[in-house]
């Protein structure tokens, strides 16, 4: 026997024996309950939170701490409208959850589906099709494509080094992973094998084919780290790509002496390609920005100021082995 599951028994053993009566899964101390909610799968935890209230809490918390990074809104709502037209996900078979139960229950010396916090005659929290924990379900069986965004996508192909796009995702659990297809293109261009990592939810609820406004420029001085949408043709999306503000060409970049937080352009630099490259740098006007750009350079969109270092720390992580071309 493995000696965290001896552990947590001598501890359910202490309960009974100070109680003298069959205690509830609630009376585990916190680090022993805990260790029990880890082990148990997605479908396992929508089962145990049908069980009450104050399980369905801890249950829900468990699967909101894996997807929340990743789930915006829009997932939700897209969700939702599934709902409403018919288009359930599958939900966790009946059968499924009696088979749990009667697992667990062999498992552990107590009742658990007695909780002190309620009463044995009052009905259980039954897991609704329009329920948060089905949601959570329905994103776990891969079923449900949900919206989010993919940095360095295409597999970290050079032409898409730090950026990030819009894209419908759909989970494989046995691999922990995910597939991505990014409208407009055929559904059957689809990327595999997706880690977490390079995944998130949309900072912004800007649409992909909507220009963001940029309430920020005023403020951009050398050195702020900035996303700024692009898109190669305005047939296409835009995405986001990473960029730290730069010093006017004038500009010897002494602090002390430096202006360029006064002139009404903006430099923006793309570090990762190399001095001289046609992507290396662009400029923006402060005032009045609206989309700028052309067929051979692409063109660029709003502007979004990066303020949190944990934003800033996932582009740096990105950052390509070598500088591209």
């Amino acid at each position: 026997m493995r000696l965290e599951t001896v552990i947590l028994c001598s501890q359910v053993q202490e309960i009974v024996e100070e109680e003298g009566e069959e205690p509830s899964l609630l009376d585990l101390p916190e680090l022993a309950l805990e260790c029990v909610l880890e082990r148990l799968s997605p479908a396992e935890l929508c089962s145990m939170a049908g069980v009450c209230n104050s399980l369905r809490d801890r249950c829900r918390s468990h699967l909101k701490h894996k997807w929340g990074r990743v789930i915006c809104e829009a997932a939700y709502k897209k969700w939702q409208c599934h709902i409403a037209s018919g288009k359930r996900p599958s939900l966790l078979d009946q059968r499924n959850q009696k088979v749990f139960i009667g697992s667990l229950i062999s498992m552990w010396p107590f009742s658990w589906y007695k909780p002190k916090c309620e009463s044995v005659n009052k009905p259980t929290t039954c897991l609704t099709v329009d329920s948060i924990m089905a949601f959570y379900l329905s994103l776990e069986s891969g079923k449900f494509w949900f919206p989010a965004q993919v940095y360095n996508r295409e597999n970290g192909d050079v032409g898409f080094m730090l950026s990030c796009y819009d894209a419908q995702l759909s989970y494989d659990s046995k691999t922990d992973t995910f597939q991505a297809w990014y409208p407009p293109f055929p559904r059957r261009s689809i990327e595999e094998s997706i880690h977490w990592d390079r995944l998130r939810a949309p900072p912004v609820g800007t649409p992909a084919n909507v220009l963001h406004t940029s309430d920020c420029l005023n403020d951009l001085k050398p050195g702020d780290h900035i996303e700024i949408q692009w898109r190669k043709s305005r047939e296409f999306p835009y995405g986001w790509w990473y960029a730290v503000v730069g010093h006017q060409e004038l500009c010897d970049g002494n602090e002390n002496r430096c202006l360029c937080r006064y002139n009404e352009k903006v430099v923006l630099e793309f570090s990762q390609y190399t001095p001289g490259s046609r992507w290396r740098q662009t400029t923006v006007n402060r005032k009045g920005h609206r989309e700028v750009g052309n067929e051979a350079g692409g063109f660029y969109g709003g502007i979004r100021k990066l303020s949190e270092e944990e934003e800033i720390s996932k582009w740096k992580r990105l950052w390509p082995k070598q500088i591209i071309d």
